[in-house]
């Protein structure tokens, strides 16, 4: 059987920004389709409910799955609202599925809540429910602190500069580990793809 990576870019990106990834993990042997989705217009569920739709299209495949910041959050939503959607594994890239306490900070400021978009609420605000399925899921996190959030003034502890380890550890994920890159290199790092490879492949890291 073929197998597919779908992956899931995250808020404000456009699908082009995972050119880096799709080839290292087309280098891997995978077959990658990337999901663009409408990260400020859309809600969470109904990118959820496409992103199901997408899967579809995608044949007999094997599919697993990797998302970035809030593409993981949409990956989340979209397992939970159709169980058995997927056969494959996850990786979730800095993904808050905690919630966010920069999303939070801003959210108090009328004037700054149209960069969540129409995200607030369950997923960037709230987090996501506990993970309860059977698929081998893998957390990787960014603890090198540069980036847009560290102006909010509200990040405590190891995070990417936008999101904090914490934010990103999920009860039940089969693997979690840290890297030092940012939140949005992530996805342009060499050691984040090399990990994700290995976890596609054997259902872990390759080290904890």
């Amino acid at each position: 059987m073929s197998e597919t990576v779908v992956l899931l870019h995250g808020i404000w990106m456009p699908a082009l920004v995972m050119g880096l990834l799709a080839p290292r993990l087309r280098r891997c042997g995978y077959r990658v389709a990337v999901f663009g989705y409408h990260s400020l217009t859309q809600t969470l569920e109904n990118n959820a409910a496409q992103l199901a739709g997408f899967i579809r299209e995608q044949g007999d495949a094997k599919i697993h799955l990797v998302g970035h910041s809030l593409g993981g959050l949409v990956i989340m939503q979209a397992l939970q609202a159709t169980p058995g959607l997927v056969n494959g594994r996850i990786v979730l890239l800095g993904s808050p599925v905690q919630g966010s306490v920069v999303a939070r900070s801003l959210y108090r400021y009328r004037g700054f809540r149209w960069v969540l978009g129409r995200n607030a609420g369950r997923g960037l605000l709230e987090g996501v429910p506990a993970w309860r399925g059977h698929l081998p899921l893998g957390v990787i996190a960014g603890n090198r602190p540069m980036g847009f959030g560290r102006l909010t003034g509200c990040l405590a502890g190891e995070n990417d500069g936008t999101v904090t380890v914490a934010e990103t550890r999920l009860d039940n994920a089969t693997g979690s580990i840290q890297v030092h890159a940012t939140h949005t290199g992530l996805m342009f790092s060499r050691e984040v793809a090399f990990e994700v490879c290995r976890f596609l492949k054997d259902g872990f890291f390759s080290r904890s």
